[in-house]
């Protein structure tokens, strides 16, 4: 959901493109109320709206998903897929799986959606692709390790999504609100230099929620 630290546009003009987000069903609505009540981060609805679209464009049938949560944007992706499509999911928590897999139930979606538990850095290694989108919301400090393991596993043409990755503002800023913000923000700098000219990508940082990363994959 939105930080609450820092701002990267402007209050109005976010208020603004709020209101002109597609309305979202009860089941997404209790989602993110549970996510607000309980302090769980998951992705803010214009990023999984992207993400749908995203799904879509491509007529994407298997994506990659770095840290499920409560399996937010699984939905939307899910939704956007054919029936043969798979979003290949990972968490490290079985407690959030498992609210994931309830959810996908409820949303009719639990065939769409396979969920594996663990440190991504070691079940990455044992998927097979070809992926045609790559979504990752996990670790910031682990983000450069993961695309470094997915992009192997991309077809040429596939999409590259990182979330968080202008982190409330602070990585363009350097005004860190405490110690425990300062090893994610350099993180995040670092890995935003390295996704934006690496050589396999055409990519680019994006002002959407709390900043994304995109990138094609063009080699």
């Amino acid at each position: 959901m939105k930080a609450q630290v820092g701002l990267i546009i402007h209050q109005e003009q976010e208020a603004y493109l709020e209101q002109l987000l597609p309305e979202r069903d009860l089941l997404l609505r209790e989602m993110e109320r549970f996510a607000d009540e309980h302090h769980i981060p998951i992705a803010d609805p214009e990023v999984a709206t992207f993400l749908e679209i995203t799904v879509r464009a491509l007529q994407a049938q298997r994506v990659l998903e770095v840290g499920t949560a409560i399996g937010y944007a699984d939905i939307f992706m899910a939704r956007a897929m054919a029936p043969q499509g798979r979003v290949v999911t990972i968490d490290i928590s079985a407690e959030m799986i498992g609210r994931a897999k309830a959810y996908a139930k409820r949303a009719g979606l639990e065939d769409r959606v396979e969920f594996h538990e663990g440190p991504a850095l070691t079940v990455i290694p044992t998927l097979e692709g070809p992926f045609d989108l790559v979504y990752l919301d996990a670790v910031k400090g682990e983000y450069r390790d993961y695309l470094d393991l997915a992009l192997p596993l991309m077809r040429t043409g596939g999409v590259v999504v990182c979330d968080n990755v202008l982190w409330r503002g602070q990585v363009a800023s350097g005004r860190l609100s405490g110690e425990q913000c300062r090893q994610p923000t350099e993180a995040l700098r670092g890995f935003n230099d390295y996704f934006v000219h690496h050589p396999q990508l055409l990519a680019q940082i994006l002002p959407v929620g709390d900043g994304l990363a995109y990138g094609v994959k063009v080699k």
